[in-house]
């Protein structure tokens, strides 16, 4: 009787295998469908057209463009994002705590809305210009084009240097330094022999999510009217160029992958990069420490107040271009922008269970192919998804066209790997004894998940929900393409009011996004541990 009770449960084990499976190719496929199918459709144009437009002026302009920009944005960030993390990782700087902590808030500005604040402070017509003018100066150097994108890019992504590259520090063993500081090296050359080999993997991998993010960015270069592949794409399908904006999505598609694969290679190549051990002694700034203090002082300053400065004087200051025009802001957007977030977290995480929980507990070829093809909507730039889902629904599915599920949908596609991260991790944590003890209790494989596993991964299942839903408020180029005509987010108000000059008008909505920025550090913060000394 026991054998075949043991066979039974055997068979519905493998039932439940297969089926899990089978739900996670669906959901890899549903995923991966919209990318390629534009794909399809962009040589469905024909090769004669295609190099025609691969080749034209405006096109190669545009990947020179874009080009310069993701090599000035990754090697400011280096050069702020470095010094940054060896000064709150290795020195006496006074207030370490203080300053780690506030040198990585500029990830909670969104950088569109970064963009909207240099524009208001430094345009033509902006505050800086209004305070020199009595002076006599009536002209000041533009904030538009490349330098003016470069900066406030820089400015609102070199966090992912600085914590890449800080944590590498304190993973580093600092009796390396010490035996080279006995070898009569100073502390600079130390730094440049011993220290910055073992942390160049870290920087490396920070200069990397800049450059994917700088690349995929639609919000700033826009604003600063700086031609760039995400910004051409918006531009080609408000023309009715779509055959156009579907090639450019595919190039920019290309140069994704040419960035996560020189990611990759060099991520196989990090194994010695973080040797742990000793953190050693700190090194003391002596009368350097008047000028650090000045310049993380200078970059907070940059980063952090004017923004929220500049927030706060559309908040309260009157008069044309601070008045909401004929754009009154209700609070029925942030109500829109809740639900249709909490809507995308509530998909996200139940499509996220079989594909992190399969990835977690079996291996083998098709879950690892099906776990990696959800991260494919999440490397890809939001535009692109967009842009691909347009062209799909106004084809296919032109009942869905401009509908909520369609928008939703979007925000799957781009945020999964959120919650199947979260959930896989949470997964993995699970005592496989505690499974084992619920079979032999005469358990069911289904009822053990639900009893026992649910249960214990429960927390990070919701982290992961709450990760999509953060990140779901503030998507801009997807939501810009698909939001129904009626239905306004915050995100869409703050874009239109900018469009039409009415600044001040996004005073609210732009802080309510900032805060939920905040909201998604601290999520993040939550579940990696935050290891601010």
């Amino acid at each position: 009787m026991s054998t075949l009770q043991s066979r039974i449960d055997i068979d519905r084990a493998t039932v439940l295998r297969g089926g899990l499976l089978a739900l996670a190719g669906v959901i890899a496929l549903a995923v991966v469908a919209p990318i390629a199918w534009l794909v399809v459709r962009a040589f469905d144009m024909g090769i004669g057209s295609a190099l025609s437009l691969l080749s034209s002026p405006s096109t190669v302009q545009i990947t020179v463009n874009s080009a310069l920009l993701v090599a000035a944005v990754t090697a400011g960030s280096v050069l702020l994002g470095v010094p940054l993390a060896v000064l709150t990782a290795r020195t006496d700087l006074p207030f370490r705590r203080f300053w780690t902590v506030v040198l990585a808030l500029p990830l909670v500005v969104p950088s569109y809305i970064g963009a909207f604040a240099f524009v208001s402070a430094f345009g033509p017509r902006g505050t800086l210009a209004d305070l020199l003018a009595p002076l006599g100066i009536e002209s000041i150097p533009t904030i538009y084009g490349l330098q003016g994108t470069v900066l406030v890019l820089t400015l609102f992504v070199y966090p992912y240097v600085f914590l890449t590259t800080r944590a590498a520090l304190l993973s580093f063993d600092a009796s390396q330094v010490e035996a080279a500081r006995t070898l009569n090296h100073s502390y600079l050359g130390a730094f440049r022999r011993i220290v910055l080999p073992q942390i160049a993997p870290g920087i490396a991998a920070g200069a990397l999510l800049v450059g994917l993010y700088t690349l995929s960015d639609f919000g700033t270069p826009s604003i600063m009217h700086y031609d760039v592949f995400t910004r051409m794409i918006f531009v080609e399908y408000n023309a009715f160029g779509q055959d156009r904006a579907a090639l450019l999505s595919v190039l920019l598609l290309g140069l994704t992958v040419a960035i996560l694969a020189v990611e990759s290679h060099l991520s196989t190549d990090d194994g010695n990069a973080y040797a742990g051990g000793r953190r050693g002694t700190t090194i003391s700034l002596g009368g350097w420490k008047w000028p650090a203090l000045a310049f993380c002082a200078l970059v907070v300053a940059l980063c952090l107040l004017v923004p929220l400065g500049v927030l706060a004087m559309w908040l309260f200051r009157g008069g044309p271009g601070y008045s909401a025009g004929g754009f009154t802001f209700q609070w029925s957007y942030g109500l829109n922008s809740v639900a249709v977030a909490a809507l995308a977290a509530l998909v996200a995480t139940l499509a996220a269970l079989p594909v992190g929980y399969l990835s977690a507990r079996t291996d083998g070829p098709l879950t690892d192919l099906f776990d990696r093809m959800t991260y494919l909507g999440y490397a890809a730039p939001g535009i692109v998804i967009g842009f691909a889902l347009v062209y799909f629904g106004v084809r296919y599915l032109p009942g869905l066209y401009q509908t909520l599920p369609l928008l939703v949908f979007a925000y799957v596609v781009r945020f999964l790997p959120q919650a199947v991260g979260t959930t896989q991790s949470s997964v993995l944590h699970v005592d496989g004894s505690l499974l084992e003890a619920a079979r032999t209790l005469g358990h069911s494989p289904l009822s053990t998940f639900r009893r026992v596993t649910l249960p214990l991964i429960a927390p990070g299942v919701v982290a992961g929900a709450a990760l999509v839903f953060l990140t779901t408020m503030k998507e801009l180029p997807a939501t810009l393409l698909l939001h129904p005509t009626e239905f306004k987010t915050l995100v869409t108000y703050i874009w239109q009011v900018q469009g039409a000059g009415y600044y001040g008008a996004a005073a609210v909505p732009a802080l309510v996004l900032v805060a939920v920025s905040g909201l998604s550090m601290l999520v993040i913060l939550t579940q990696e541990g935050d290891d601010v000394r």
